[in-house]
Parts: C-alpha cells; structure tokens; sequence
C-alpha cells in the first residue's frame, strides 16, 4: 500500500469479490496520489468502514448479499456528506445507475472500465466533479424517471434537496418546487440561473464560457456559487435539479 500523504485520495473498496477487489486495489495502488484505505464485501461493511476510516471516494458494488449498494450508499451519505461514492455497474444506463444517483452517489463506473478510466473517475469525483457524463444523467432520468412515485421531475429531486418536489408539474412546463427548494432556487442571480439551465442541458465548463462569453475560471466558480446555493453535491445532481424543476429537459 503506498503512503497516505494528505495530497492522497483515499478509496474503499465495496464488492463481494474478492477478486475484483484485488483488481482494483492493484490497479490503484500503481498510482501517484491514491491510497486504498480499505475493503468491503457488503454494504454493512462498508458502513462501518466509512464510520472508521473516513475515505474520499467510496467505489460502491450495487448487487451484494445483506445490505445492497445503493442502501449502503445513502446511509453513507446520510451521515458522511463529504463522502463521495461511485456506483459499480455493470450497464451505464440501468435502473441500478440511475437508483445510485438518486441514493446520493456522484456517479457510476462500469465493472469492466478501463484501468484510466477507473483512474479518471476516482480523481473526477475527489475533486467535486461527475464522473457520468450529465447528457447520461439525464438520459437515466428520461428512461427510468416515469418507473418513481410521482414520476420523474417530483422523486428525483428527493436525493439532492432536504425537502421533496411536488409530483405535478403546472401547465408550462415548470416543475412545482416545494417551498424550501423553490427558495434556494429564487436565491440564484441571474447569471448562476442561465449557469444552471446550461449544466442542466450538459453542458460543460467550457461550452458555459463560451454561449454565456465568460472565462472558464469565472464559470467554474458560478458553478460553485450554484451548488452552495442550492445545497447539492455536485454537477451531477445539479442536473437532477435542474430536470426536476423544468429547466431542462
């Protein structure tokens, strides 16, 4: 195991084999900046492991006996907000992805990604970014979202804000906020509402800069300032929000 230096990120590993816990651990332990902080073969065990070893990133199997993944994943989130968690799944679009999502994970990984990508992936999500594509995310939530209570703009947000959305959604498209998210959602200034709309679309930092002709540096930091704001986690559910409350889609 490499050294833990406080520039490392540090992972646990969640799958009920071994083996692929071994291919993982292998794999990043050959990288620069990563540590392998532990292991777990069921949800249970991740949970005390999180408890106990307080990981950056938490790669998270979705189908293991006793406590599944996606269970695990949002009692981790629940109680460890800072925790960031990637979904194993062995189909980007399928119903476990999309359950991950909404359970509170910054993205999903397929079981059989590349080494790099596992990487890219690990790094994305310690540094507050996705590691799915937000145009995925919302072609998960255009599939899967109708199979919810309410449909998909009312459950989807329940992941992101403390507070449900309701499940009707008012002539004209504009999803009916609850009080509480609707109020987050009237704090944005105008520039960090067109910023929403834009990530909500799929847009990245770089597209941002360029239709609302700003500097990537300025975007990012809008970016920031939305997410604070709107109480989310990440880019991800940034999406989810904006999907949930008509402003893309």
């Amino acid at each position: 195991m490499t050294d833990h230096t406080p520039a490392s990120i540090r992972v646990l590993l969640v799958d009920d084999q071994s083996l692929i816990r071994m291919g993982m651990r292998m794999v990043l332990e050959a990288q620069a900046g990563i540590e392998v902080a532990g292991e777990a073969a069921d949800g249970w065990e991740a949970i005390a492991a999180v408890e106990r070893l307080h990981p950056d990133v938490v790669l998270m199997d979705v189908r293991m006996p006793g406590l599944d993944g996606i269970a695990a994943t949002r009692s981790i989130v629940a109680a460890h907000p800072a925790s960031r968690i990637l979904i194993l799944t062995t189909f980007d679009l399928d119903e476990y992805a999309f359950a991950g999502l909404q359970a509170g994970a910054s993205g999903f990984l397929l079981k059989d990604a590349q080494p790099a990508e596992l990487v890219a992936a690990i790094r994305a999500v310690a540094s507050g970014d996705a590691a799915v594509s937000p145009r995925v995310t919302r072609k998960l939530l255009e599939l899967f979202g109708p199979q919810l209570p309410g449909g998909a703009p009312a459950g989807a947000i329940t992941a992101v804000a403390t507070q449900p959305v309701a499940s009707a959604a008012p002539a004209g498209g504009t999803a009916a906020l609850d009080p509480t998210a609707a109020a987050r959602l009237a704090s944005l200034t105008e520039r960090e509402r067109e910023v929403l709309v834009a990530i909500g679309e799929g847009l990245s930092n770089t597209e941002i800069a360029t239709r609302l002709f700003l500097s990537e540096s300025t975007v990012k930091t809008h970016v920031g300032r939305v997410l604070m704001k709107l109480e989310l986690r990440d880019r991800v559910h940034a999406v989810i929000f904006a999907y949930s409350a008509g402003l893309a889609g």
